[in-house]
């Protein structure tokens, strides 16, 4: 399938564009185990969307559930799915199959879908941090301040947002020639598809940093705000309304420190001029997309009793017949 591409690997001359059908990925040459790394990643990618559907059918199936929060939490799931699925294919592949190479078309699709991922992973972190402020500062107005139809279409709305904010990246790659082929990640990402390119880097990367600092600062700085206001009205509760507002963000606080860690270790890296090979990059860009969407359902199957039970009674049922 891929013999009609393999020819375009050669090297070409400096600043020479090629007609390019298809990307050659890299980030594992110089992997030890590549076939356990590729192991993990895929018990790992089967995990993660299993666990994530069971959320997702738990929450769509069960009316009891359709509460604000919960419509959250499966649009989170759906988010998990769409980020690990942009990028753990052709990882895999690369790893197990020694499938090195993604067509032009498909590549440029999953490098749409992988951001779209990673941005709204951001947005809907954020909008379920705003939840719990609302639920711990306004508990008896929770449900007339925030209803089903308003969570559906505030996420409606995210979902269109970050679909306008990522069209940037394709609309700015498609129309640009190619002086290489090589990717240096195992899967589509703008900066690496961008680098493939004939045309002066600096101005495209500013762009897309003035977004991507302003998306990340921007959902970060809602999310610590909100637990600023949460742990105030904390400090005013009794004891027993603190142990129930601790349980209540915990699932949410563990969820925001796996996704953004990852994300803040390579910026403060970068400023402290902490030198990082392209293999350390490609380990902390895959764990950013593919960590988070395993530890999520888990997280919020284990420590939300509502889910937890309706997940019990499943795997009863199951046992049953």
């Amino acid at each position: 399938m891929y013999a009609r591409n393999v020819c375009f690997v050669s090297m070409p001359s400096l600043n020479a564009s090629i007609e390019l059908t298809a990307f050659v990925l890299g980030g594992f040459e110089t992997t030890q185990r590549k076939f356990v790394v590729g192991v993990t990643i895929l018990i790992t990618f089967i995990v993660a969307v299993l666990a994530n559907m069971v959320n997702i059918v738990v929450i769509v199936y069960d009316k009891k559930l359709h509460k604000p929060m919960f419509l959250l939490i499966c649009n989170l799931a759906v988010v998990d799915i769409l980020c690990i699925t942009s990028i753990s294919p052709t990882t895999i592949g690369t790893l197990l199959a020694g499938v090195n190479t993604i067509s032009y078309a498909p590549c440029i699709i999953a490098m749409f879908t992988h951001h779209v991922g990673g941005t709204m992973e951001m947005f809907a972190l954020a909008v379920m941090a705003f939840d719990r402020l609302i639920a711990v500062s306004c508990p008896f107005q929770y449900n007339s301040y925030l209803t089903n139809v308003r969570i559906i279409l505030l996420v409606f709305m995210l979902w269109i947002a970050a679909c306008c904010f990522v069209a940037v990246m394709p609309a700015t790659v498609l129309p640009l020639s190619h002086c290489h082929t090589k990717l240096i990640y195992s899967f589509c990402d703008y900066a690496a598809v961008l680098r493939t390119t004939c045309a002066d880097l600096g101005y495209y990367f500013n762009v897309i940093t003035v977004i991507s600092f302003f998306l990340l600062f921007f959902t970060f700085s809602l999310i610590a705000l909100s637990y600023f206001v949460i742990v105030y009205f904390v400090k005013l509760s009794s004891s027993e309304e603190k142990r129930k507002m601790g349980s209540t963000c915990l699932s949410h606080l563990i969820v925001v420190v796996c996704f953004y860690l990852p994300i803040f270790i390579r910026i403060v890296l970068s400023r402290m001029g902490v030198p990082l090979t392209v293999e350390q990059l490609h380990g902390l860009s895959v764990w950013s997309y593919v960590g988070p969407p395993s530890v999520n359902p888990f997280v919020y199957s284990l420590r939300t009793k509502e889910i937890r039970q309706r997940v019990w009674n499943i795997f009863k049922r199951v046992d049953i017949s």
